[in-house]
């Protein structure tokens, strides 16, 4: 959607950066459209954010309509689409409500006192004496005289900027924020009119596939395409370098002319399985970045009765998003648009502009509905093969993974080696935390988040470093937070076996985090924590968590029985401020813990001689309808507080939980996943 405000079309327009920066003046280049309000009465918001599952459409209409006092059906969303939105750097780490989200209360704020000024000039009284209801401006003191936004707006063309000392409803004002609401574009995604880039169509569209090596590392030696050449329906075979793709007049065209290629590779034959990675991952370390460093090692460990040494292993696991990658390209003369389910439009922008030697301007992307990514589709390979195989023909061309490329090919969650040695006195206090954690990939943000103690010692040492990955490593929900967790958590029950005290206990002994004691607190009171002992097939099991500015707390109810574990229950607290949309936070701490139920009991990349072995969802694991336990979920944030991430946090305890509650069913103490192989 383009708006022009020089159009007449705009009577009110919002600027600003499209993140708020209370505490820092804004330069005027830096001003982006936030809000308008057409000459129909229309609300359109702009974000560069995009939609893959969160809800932040709704969302964000949530709390405009109730900062404008309008119906929420009277506000529009546009998300990422990088010729109509402000710059934004992609949808990660559950920041979309607490930054973005943010920043469009302001600039909803900013056009309500904006109409309010407008009001008090039109009937010559204070603002005081006005309020706003239903998109109307309404005079407190003669309730009967009221004038609507549009009327109020008419014949105006204006351009405000966000100011730094905006005043945002308080939460006593809400009357929308705070309430459960239906997502509003819940109806398209289950009628299937909810528009993915697998639904994207454009006249004269082509099919492109792209050939991929058979095994990771393997280089090309030889390449023969006369036979894929011949194939009728095909219209070109593009064989540049290393790239080499087909386009054809359809999908199964292009699939069968692929086939028909004759290529030789030499494969590299750098890992035998995943168990190797252990040894690798620590002979692998690149410099460590020292995270935590407070008083003496030494000194703890002398004073501590116990000392506990133990090391955890998580694999690597795919995404597994549930929609496989797809871009669609179209150049007309030296500007393109592509159509891709990227969670960065703005970064594929970028890429392709680089790339094809184009200014950002002459780049479109588009970024439809996504489905599913948690961290995946946020490269940008797939965009350029669409672009690239497109210019060649001088046509659209559309280029999809198949099932078992997206399992092959886009990033997995890294693989991580962490080792811990703790000190602790035979009343549970912990005098001593040494922490090293190794994470396979390339960057060191990864590794660190979640990986300091929010218990209370001090003496404390924590690094972390990153190993040469093997494998396409990337983002992951949580990030590294769900892999330094299980390993923390699990620690801690270790620490509470060896002093033959209750984990629950043990936890709130070493904590003083007021926000972590609460969720911990409400999680086991809802809970009905009563910890049996060990070697009943029944198990319960614990464990905190902090990430993207939120705190949560799990217990877990499960049942082993012949190798295999059926989670029964679990009961979530869950702490992230202010809440726009309960239902919507429930949601999302919901999806956290089945995703981390999968990634705590089967998940892991299984390969051989550089190789997968299960790329498929026939042989790789993840959670089905029969696994759902019961999920309560419990929100315990202050609305004074500010509201931070909902997407991430739930799933960083979980597995820990789960592995903790094994061990009191079993006795069988879990320090690798997927728990169910090592049992």
């Amino acid at each position: 959607m383009m708006i022009d405000s020089s159009q007449g079309d705009v009577t009110l327009r919002i600027v600003g950066p499209s993140i708020a920066e209370l505490d820092t003046p804004v330069s005027s280049e830096l001003e982006d459209t936030l809000l308008i309000i057409t000459k129909e009465g229309k609300v359109i918001v702009f974000s560069g954010k995009v939609e893959y599952g969160q809800g932040i459409r709704s969302g964000f209409q949530l709390a405009v309509a109730d900062e404008l006092d309008i119906p929420v059906s009277t506000v529009q969303v546009v998300l990422g689409d990088t010729s109509a939105v402000p710059y934004d750097r992609g949808t990660t780490g559950s920041a979309s409500t607490r930054t973005v989200g943010l920043q469009l209360r302001r600039a909803a704020a900013t056009a309500r006192a904006t109409l309010l000024n407008l009001a008090a000039q039109t009937w010559s009284v204070p603002i005081s004496q006005l309020d706003t209801n239903n998109g109307h401006v309404v005079r407190v003191d003669q309730p009967s005289q009221r004038i609507g936004y549009s009327e109020l707006l008419d014949r105006q063309h204006l351009n405000i900027p966000i100011p730094l000392d905006v005043e945002t409803k308080p939460p006593e004002k809400f009357l929308l924020m705070g309430l459960d609401a239906r997502r509003s574009d819940a109806r398209a995604r289950v009628t299937g009119r909810a528009k993915y880039a697998q639904d994207i169509v454009v006249p004269g569209m082509l099919y492109g596939k792209v050939l991929r090596p058979p095994s990771y590392g393997a280089r090309l030696l030889h390449l023969d395409t006369t036979r894929a050449e011949r194939v009728p329906g095909v219209l070109m075979v593009v064989a540049e370098d290393d790239f080499v793709g087909i386009i054809g007049e359809r999908e199964d065209i292009a699939d069968y002319a692929l086939a028909a290629i004759g290529a030789r590779w030499n494969e590299a034959d750098s890992l035998s399985s995943d168990w190797d990675l252990p040894v690798l991952l620590r002979d692998q370390a690149t410099e460590p970045i020292v995270v935590r460093d407070e008083g003496s090692l030494e000194a703890g460990f002398e004073e501590a009765d116990h000392i506990l040494e133990s090391v955890y292993f998580t694999p690597y696991v795919s995404n597994a998003a549930m929609e496989p990658a797809t871009a669609v390209a179209s150049w007309d003369k030296e500007s393109l648009t592509v159509w891709c389910g990227d969670r960065s439009p703005f970064g594929v922008r970028d890429h392709l502009a680089e790339t094809f030697n184009l200014s950002v301007d002459m780049v479109r992307v588009i970024a439809p509905e996504v489905g599913g990514a948690f961290g995946t589709k946020g490269s940008y390979s797939i965009a350029h093969e669409a672009a690239r195989l497109s210019k060649a023909v001088g046509r659209p061309v559309r280029v999809s993974l198949t099932r078992q490329e997206e399992f092959i090919w886009s990033t997995v969650r890294p693989a991580a080696l962490i080792e811990i040695r703790s000190g602790f006195n035979s009343d549970g206090t912990i005098v001593a935390w040494e922490y090293t954690a190794y994470h396979a990939g390339e960057t060191a943000f990864r590794g660190r988040r979640g990986a300091d103690t929010p218990y209370n010692t001090s003496n404390v040492r924590i690094v972390t470093a990153n190993s040469e990955a093997p494998l396409r490593s990337g983002s992951y929900r949580s990030l590294g937070g769900a892999l330094n967790h299980f390993a923390r958590e699990v620690h801690l029950d270790e620490i509470a076996s060896t002093i033959d005290m209750d984990p629950v206990k043990l936890r709130f002994q070493n904590l003083t985090h007021p926000r972590l004691r609460g969720v911990l607190a409400e999680a086991v009171s809802q809970f009905g924590w009563e910890h049996p002992g060990k070697g009943t097939p029944v198990g319960s099991g614990v464990a905190i968590g902090y990430d993207a500015g939120s705190y949560v707390a799990e217990c877990v109810e499960l049942v082993v029985e012949t190798g295999d574990v059926h989670v029964r229950r679990v009961s979530a607290a869950f702490d992230c401020g202010l809440v726009l949309n309960p239902d919507a936070v429930r949601n999302q701490v919901e999806g956290s813990i089945m995703m981390g139920i999968g990634t705590a009991l089967w998940e892991a990349m299984e390969f051989h001689g550089g190789r997968p072995l299960n790329p498929s969802f026939a042989r790789y694991r993840v959670p089905r309808i029969t696994d759902l336990p019961e999920i309560e979920v419990a929100l315990v944030g202050d609305p004074a507080t500010a509201s931070t991430g909902a997407g991430e946090p739930g799933i960083v305890p979980i597995a820990a939980a789960i592995a903790n509650a094994v061990y009191n069913a079993t006795g069988n103490r879990i320090s690798q996943l997927p728990i169910t192989k090592h049992l």
